[in-house]
């Protein structure tokens, strides 16, 4: 309801499961190796680090057994990934990009500073402990504007605080002179708020100041800001509230609004006074849509999260089940009911939570700028402020416009020892900086230049260009971080190979296995042929059963059930019109047609009564022939003529045609007594073997009859058609489990001719390191 400008699968997974950020390795050129496949080594630091990942927490780690057992599951997943790359799937565009994909995403937990990142965290945790009352005066100036222009939006911020500090009434200038859209309504008042729900340098300005104080000047994304703190208070955790609401509009005329204050004022009577159901009251007169159906029930929210007049009377209710007087909001009445107070969380619940919404809050430019300064410190960055001032010097006014061209040199590169590029003739290239031993010249800056300039009217050239220049170097020091990644982390190098085998694994794992198990039908069959054995029913029963909540509902179903056929609630064609005073179908009804498929198609439908009706002022005798006409149709369709009827109501209502149909399916009988509660009746109909079901286990063995029984709160009637032998299945019934069974059948098949290929030679002097128990 309420929102405030302010607020802010792979198959290698199974084998290779989950990492965590760790301190930098340096990854070593020469290791020894644990087995060579054909001629491909895998060294056993490579082994070690997955078996160890994924079974260190097993009682068996470190066991021969264990090792043995893990080391055979991994010749086997690395054979695959090495025929994968034999056949060159490493090297299509698709992987390419794929695997760039997955990097991107693996790379953003190395990309922050942990330290920063918890200190957050915590301080958001602690600071949602208490609520702050607070008003503001807005006066917007965009993050890159102009330096002048900034400033002069901050010397008009300063006159304000000084009127303000001096006496002037807060809510009277906000109105005057805030540019927050609210302000002229609310004075810059913006009611209670906790941590996480405004933009992080105005929340931690509100926390800081006293209350009955005016803060500094503050800027945000929005502007300069100051911030007058009214009250603070201790969190009142969150609340989860059920509403029923007349609704009602500003505009609508008096005798409409007077309506609905009747209305509800008669509904809190009903409520209070006569003590009525509220479940039943909600569904028959709220008109929120989204929670009627729901007895009215809300998500939970905390403080600054619903309009203030109803989040304020939500939050005075005291126990569950206590109801508010009707509150009226932009919305409309509502009568507000008490479900649940929550308190706030534990720091260990909410940690996780937390942490995410710190990585996307403002908040993350502080882990952003630690990070940044931490790459400058371990790579040694160097700036050379005389080649830098050269290239700013190659800017004009067309990079204000956005219209800057950079044409690149025309003449070929070498890079000396030192690092310089320079032309074949020796003159060097301007270097910006240097990030260790990689320069950046002022062709790449220009270049960047070019691509990421937009129109900034009236700035300064050498504002926009020390504004590009750190971008530039943000985000150079940042892909240059992501470079090396690989080098510094042993978790983020093992990761991304887990990504890039797991990748070539399912690409060829689909068609060597399970596309091939389905597409492959002769194989299929012959594989089943030959396993018949596994494939075998045990005794069954032909049976339906019927589960109801109660006797009686039982008794209903079985009386209902007796007919043979159910009246269809759901799934009906949609009306057919008519023209006033005629019975001339229209030049297209696809409804007719579907309707048409069904009929043909459909065996379960039993019958299908075609309704004529008729509009004030029109012959009853036109209602059946419209029924007739529709009829003809359909059996012109091919529909059999035995399952349909055709029938006239003439009284007035519509110059149309509507259907009843009737059918032998059990969900119809399902839908009929589920109307009320979805799980009162439910009707099975099929083939059952022992422990498919609890209630027709008791009778396996009967002679066919009915039989009732009380089995887990619910009441059955079980009803035995048929006793079915044992026996063996066809591949219909037991595709499901064969096809699985041939899939593996294929991959032993498959990885015996890999091992052929590539044959495996264990180095167990390797092997047995690992063993440590």
């Amino acid at each position: 309801m309420h929102n405030r400008f302010l607020f802010a699968g792979t198959a290698a997974a199974a084998l290779l499961a989950g990492c965590q950020t760790t301190k930098p390795t340096t990854a070593t050129t020469k290791q020894p190796v644990v087995e060579t496949l054909g001629t491909t080594q895998v060294p056993t630091s490579e082994f070690s680090y997955v078996y160890r990942k994924n079974n260190s927490s097993a009682p068996e780690f470190g066991t021969k057994a264990s090792v043995a057992e893990y080391l055979d599951l991994y010749t086997n997943f690395k054979l695959k990934v090495l025929e994968a790359e034999q056949r060159g799937l490493d090297t299509t565009q698709a992987f390419k990009r794929e695997l760039e994909g997955y990097k991107q995403q693996l790379a953003q937990p190395y990309l922050t500073e942990k330290s920063v990142t918890d200190k957050l965290v915590r301080e958001a945790y602690d600071r949602m402990s208490k609520e702050v009352n607070a008003s503001h005066i807005l006066l917007r100036v965009q993050p890159d504007a102009d330096p002048k222009d900034t400033l002069a939006v901050y010397q008009r911020i300063l006159a304000l605080r000084q009127r303000v500090t001096s006496g002037e009434d807060f809510n009277k200038v906000a109105s005057e002179n805030s540019e927050d859209p609210s302000a002229r309504d609310n004075g810059g008042q913006l009611g209670y708020f906790t941590a996480m729900q405004m933009v992080y340098p105005f929340e931690s300005v509100a926390y800081n100041t006293p209350v009955g104080q005016v803060s500094q000047p503050v800027r945000t994304r929005y502007g300069y800001h100051i911030i007058k703190v009214n009250d603070m208070r201790p969190a009142q955790g969150e609340i989860k509230v059920a509403h029923l609401m007349i609704r009602t509009t500003p505009g609508m005329p008096k005798a409409d609004s007077v309506t609905a204050k009747k209305k509800v004022d008669e509904l809190y009577n009903r409520l209070t006074q006569r003590k009525e159901n509220w479940e039943k009251l909600v569904a028959q007169f709220s008109e929120d849509a989204g929670s009627a159906a729901n007895s009215g029930e809300l998500p939970p929210f905390g403080t600054g999260r619903m309009i203030p007049s109803f989040e304020e009377a939500a939050f005075k209710l005291q126990k569950p089940g206590d109801l508010s007087k009707p509150v009226q909001t932009p919305y409309g009445w509502h009568i507000i009911r008490l479900l649940e107070k929550q308190p706030i969380p534990s720091f260990e619940a909410m940690e996780p939570t937390l942490k995410s919404k710190v990585a996307k809050d403002s908040r993350a430019e502080l882990n952003r700028a630690a990070f940044l300064k931490r790459v400058r410190t371990e790579n040694n960055f160097r700036e050379f402020s005389k080649d830098k001032e050269e290239a700013f010097a190659r800017l004009d006014t067309s990079v204000v416009t956005g219209h800057y061209k950079f044409v690149a040199p025309d003449y070929q590169l070498k890079t000396t020892k030192s690092g310089k590029k320079t032309t074949s003739t020796g003159t060097a290239q301007s270097v910006l900086f240097s990030i260790k031993d990689t320069p950046y010249t002022a062709d790449d800056f220009l270049a960047y230049v070019q691509k990421n300039q937009k129109p900034r009217p009236g700035a300064d050239p050498r504002f926009v260009a020390q504004q590009l220049y750190d971008q530039f170097v943000d985000e150079s020091l940042t892909e240059y971080e992501k470079a090396n990644l690989e080098n510094k982390y042993e978790d983020y190098r093992m990761l991304v190979k887990e990504y890039r085998d797991g990748i070539l694994l399912f690409q060829l794992m689909d068609e060597k296995v399970w596309s091939k198990a389905v597409e492959d039908t002769v194989g299929l069959q012959q594989y089943f042929a030959a396993n018949q054995a596994k494939y075998q029913w045990e005794p069954r029963v032909q049976a339906t059963v019927i589960s109801a909540a109660s006797p009686q509902l039982l008794a209903k179903a079985q009386q209902l059930q007796k007919a043979g056929s159910y009246p269809l609630r759901s799934g009906l064609p949609a009306p057919v019109p008519f023209k006033a005073n005629s019975a001339e179908l229209p030049s297209a009804v696809p409804t007719l047609d579907e309707l048409a498929f069904r009929l043909i198609n459909d065996e379960t439908l039993t019958r299908t009564n075609v309704v004529g009706h008729i509009k004030k002022g029109e012959s009853p005798a036109l209602a059946r022939r419209r029924a007739d006409r529709i009829v003809a149709y359909l059996r012109g369709k091919g529909a059999n003529a035995a399952r349909l009827t055709a029938t006239a109501e003439t009284r007035p209502a519509a110059s149309n045609v509507t259907f009843e149909l009737t059918t032998t399916n059990p969900a119809a009988l399902e839908a009929l007594l589920n109307e009320q509660n979805p799980l009162s009746v439910q009707v099975q109909q099929r083939n059952f073997q022992k422990g498919d079901n609890k209630a027709v286990d008791q009778f396996m063995t009967s002679a066919p009859g009915t039989y009732t029984t009380q089995q887990d709160g619910r009441y059955y009637a079980v009803q035995i058609e048929k006793l079915l032998p044992a026996g063996p299945k066809t591949l219909a019934e037991a595709r499901g489990q064969a096809t699985s069974d041939y899939q593996n059948y294929l991959e032993k098949e498959w990885v015996n001719q890999l091992r052929q290929k590539y044959p495996v030679q264990i180095n167990q002097a390797e092997v047995d390191k690992l063993i440590t128990k």
